[in-house]
């Protein structure tokens, strides 16, 4: 497909995009990768991300609108079952499916259970496999994998290999999900990357800042809201940035803030430099640590945490 003149319904196309997967897939990466920008947070963590990030993909003969989920699980909280709803909820609308399945993970039960969950919701949507982290395995690995994904899906659906890290086979992604997308006008401006109001943008970067090096009963802990963003007085250009990190025990607290706020200062540091990047401007990032007791399995605390 050709590069065509957007008003041309008959040839440019456009559609919403849902990536699927267990956790920690790569979902994120690519996501990021597509749209040549950091719209989703990443971490090595599993079910890192908490919202449904819309990222815009645009070339000239198709939009993308990235719908970037967490990880389908089996939940353990009130939270992971709001977290799976969102994710069912948002691939019963969209036009195209990406399943992710990495290369070097051998494709098992979780897998199976999120393509029945895809098949009972959006049964008529199609479905486009995604074998991701091609970088990390050898190429006969990555052909018996290839096999193995196609044999899952059935013979007609397509499978791409791709390496969000290295760039390699990402064109061939847009162009694959183009050509399964209706006809139509673009839904977005030109420029335009994502849909997310900045506030969840740079509360979702504060927390991919914390995550980085932490145990592992953090990533399902860690909350971040932003209580204000102000002008700073008598500063061109500067910005003053005022935001809690909530966690559910008192222990983690400690993990968060550090030997003597050593750690939040590091994140501090981290996440300003991101948010900068976002907001074009300089920033103040005021952080402190609260504890809201086992708010993931409170209704009324997920509500004010934005859940």
């Amino acid at each position: 497909m050709t590069g065509t003149d957007q008003g041309d319904e008959t040839e440019f196309r456009s559609g919403f995009v849902c990536f699927v997967g267990r956790p920690n897939t790569g979902k994120s990466t690519l996501t990021n990768a597509l749209v040549g920008s950091k719209i989703a947070i990443t971490s090595s963590r599993p079910q890192t991300t908490r919202h449904t990030i819309r990222g815009i993909v645009h070339r000239d003969h198709a939009q993308l609108i990235l719908v970037d989920t967490p990880g389908l699980h089996r939940p353990r909280t009130l939270l992971g079952q709001r977290l799976n709803d969102l994710v069912r909820d948002t691939y019963s609308e969209v036009d195209a499916i990406g399943f992710c399945i990495p290369a070097d993970e051998k494709i098992g039960p979780g897998d199976r259970f999120i393509l029945e969950q895809v098949r009972a919701n959006a049964p008529r949507t199609p479905v486009v496999g995604l074998v991701t982290k091609i970088d990390k395995v050898s190429k006969q690995r990555l052909m018996e994998q290839l096999v193995a994904v196609s044999n899952l899906l059935g013979g007609d659906a397509e499978v791409v290999p791709v390496s969000a890290a290295s760039g390699e086979q990402v064109e061939v992604v847009v162009d694959v999900f183009a050509s399964v997308l209706p006809p139509g006008p673009a839904f977005y401006p030109d420029g335009e990357l994502t849909d997310e109001p900045e506030d969840t943008m740079m509360a979702e970067l504060i927390r991919e800042a914390a995550l980085e090096g932490v145990h592992d009963e953090l990533p399902h802990s860690l909350a971040v809201v932003i209580e204000e963003v102000l002008p700073r007085e008598g500063h061109e250009n500067m910005l003053d940035v005022h935001a809690i990190l909530y966690v559910e025990r008192q222990s983690q607290k400690a993990i968060v803030i550090g030997k003597g706020g050593a750690r939040l200062r590091e994140v501090g540091t981290a996440a300003r430099t991101q948010i900068e990047k976002l907001l074009g401007t300089r920033v103040y990032l005021d952080l402190h640590v609260k504890v809201a007791k086992d708010w993931q399995r409170d209704p009324k605390q997920m509500g004010k945490l934005g859940f």
